[in-house]
């Protein structure tokens, strides 16, 4: 008895060690590049080169927009790349609003590992190369760093799109049998921050999400004072979420 009990223990040691070691394997999700030249994806866009106060040189593409009352910076989830987001930069500019896309380190051609802090430096970085008034698109983990990065300069307005109340909150949802609050090395506590900002905010999430449970983007929305848009059905890639009229109104309602 006192033998299998040990196994059992060595066993959930290892287990929880594993994960420690290999945890941000399973919070970012990068799609490597090469990737295509802005001109190709859209018309008009331009390569631009963001420079981290880390000293790490980060792609992105700029799409301008003549006369645009602000330019959107997206800040994009944990998967993926900027070429998944063209179809929201699509959408935008073709309304009237600049739009600046880019890749965290890690993600699309750019050098570096992500981490909290790291992404952090990205997204001041996508900030020092803009002028003019800017609002904040963040898409779940992406609403995280947005939600930072107003915290060291607010932006016109910010579109949460399905955010969680923090890292560890989520991760507590998918691995409930894991101390997962105790083992993260990134935190990002959304909520946390953002009841701290005061900028006009929309919170938009899918009420069938399967990633972010619906009510910690609810939480987070109560904790912003935001405007609260709940797409009924829509799970966490479903299209509407990433480029839908519903998300891209949010946009044009605080530009």
């Amino acid at each position: 008895m006192r033998r299998a009990v040990l196994i059992a223990v060595a066993v959930v040691v290892t287990i929880v060690a594993v994960v420690f070691a290999f945890q941000r394997k399973l919070v970012y999700f990068p799609s490597p590049g090469p990737l295509p030249s802005a001109e190709e994806v859209l018309p008009g866009g331009r390569d631009v080169r963001l420079v981290t106060a880390d000293g790490l040189l980060l792609a992105g593409w700029h799409f301008v927009v003549p006369d645009a009352p602000v330019t959107v910076i997206v800040f994009p989830g944990n998967g993926g790349n900027r070429l998944g987001r063209v179809p929201l930069a699509r959408e935008l500019t073709s309304r009237g609003l600049s739009v600046l896309l880019f890749d965290y380190r890690g993600y699309g051609d750019n050098p570096g590992k992500p981490t909290e802090e790291g992404l952090a430096y990205d997204a001041r970085a996508a900030l020092d190369l803009l002028d003019g008034p800017v609002v904040y698109f963040g898409e779940s983990l992406g609403a995280a760093v947005a939600v930072e990065l107003a915290t060291y300069r607010a932006p016109r307005g910010m579109v949460l799109r399905s955010p969680f109340t923090s890292l560890a909150a989520a991760g507590s949802h998918h691995y409930p049998w894991l101390p997962v609050r105790m083992l993260l090395q990134d935190k990002f506590p959304l909520a946390e921050r953002v009841a701290a900002v005061d900028v006009p905010t929309v919170v938009v999430l899918g009420t069938a999400d399967s990633v972010v449970p619906p009510a910690q983007s609810r939480a987070v929305a109560a904790a912003a004072r935001a405007r609260l848009i709940e797409i009924a059905g829509a799970d966490h890639n479903d299209e509407v979420l990433l480029s839908g009229p519903q998300v891209v109104d949010a946009v044009l309602s605080l530009s």
